[in-house]
């Protein structure tokens, strides 16, 4: 395969790779909105089953505590009983520091179990907000993806036969060029592996372009790249392109008046 056959093979390659890059283009922000909105969902999600299951704890702390007052009532009830028979002041300081220990337990766990309370509502609250943006979430989500699955379904039949077009092209190119070429549309931000010259100058990275160079290209007898931005560089004529030629502007002729004031005053 001649230099003259890659190139145009390249072109035509880019040409397809281009209107896919356009169909793409139409879906606009809509497939990253899609995925955001599912990300968003799923961290809503998860962050209620973790409250969910701090509510759980809560409650099972504030079950414990209960339990422990009522030890602690029972405790002191027993005390209280002995206190009727003791036989010196010892015992009776002893049972009276006792329920006085119960009774400082019971106020500690009446506070806990009021702030666990207090937790679990504000939870419970937080769990209801959560829950709520992620049905407003659900509701973004399902009209996003409906018109992404409209564009889609319009642009899917056309998007599919392009690609088939480029891989039976990609099979006619060396490996080794089309690696190239692959590899330099990926670094160009506008996805241009292969252009042509516009008015003396690269078509990617517009800077201009030496006349032997320009030869060069329109030899068609080797692959040259840009030396600006690396892209592949195509004659217009042989990528079938129609370009401008610059006008170039012809010298204003001067007047006879202007050039009788002149002679006079050399005079």
């Amino acid at each position: 395969m001649t230099v003259e056959e890659k190139l145009k093979n390249l072109y035509q390659l880019q040409t397809m790779l281009s209107e896919i890059d356009k169909i793409k283009t139409l879906r606009g922000e809509l497939p990253l909105e899609v995925q955001d909105l599912e990300d968003e969902i799923e961290g809503l999600t998860t962050r209620i089953e973790k409250i969910q299951n701090e509510i759980v704890e809560l409650k099972r702390e504030v079950a414990d505590r209960r339990a422990s007052i009522e030890s602690s009532n029972a405790a002191i009830a027993r005390y209280k009983e002995q206190m009727d028979n003791v036989r010196n002041n010892r015992e009776y300081d002893s049972l009276n520091k006792e329920i006085e220990f119960q009774s400082l337990d019971i106020e500690l766990n009446q506070k806990k179990i009021r702030e666990a309370e207090e937790a679990a509502r504000a939870k419970a609250e937080e769990t209801q907000r959560c829950t709520e943006q992620v049905t407003e979430r659900r509701t973004d989500l399902d009209i996003k993806k409906s018109e992404l699955e409209e564009i889609i379904s319009e642009t899917k039949a056309e998007e599919e036969k392009l690609r088939e077009r480029a891989k039976n092209l990609e099979v006619q190119i060396e490996p080794r060029l089309l690696a190239a070429f692959k590899r330099i549309r990926r670094n160009s931000r506008n996805g241009l592996g292969i252009v042509y010259v516009q008015r003396d100058a690269c078509g990617g990275c517009f800077n201009k372009i030496p006349p032997q160079r320009q030869l060069d290209i329109r030899m068609r007898k080797k692959i040259i790249v840009c030396e600006y931005c690396g892209r592949i560089m195509i004659d217009p004529e042989l990528a079938g392109v129609e370009v401008d030629q610059p006008v170039e502007e012809k010298p204003k002729r001067r007047s006879s008046r202007v050039r009788k004031s002149e002679s006079s005053s050399e005079d």
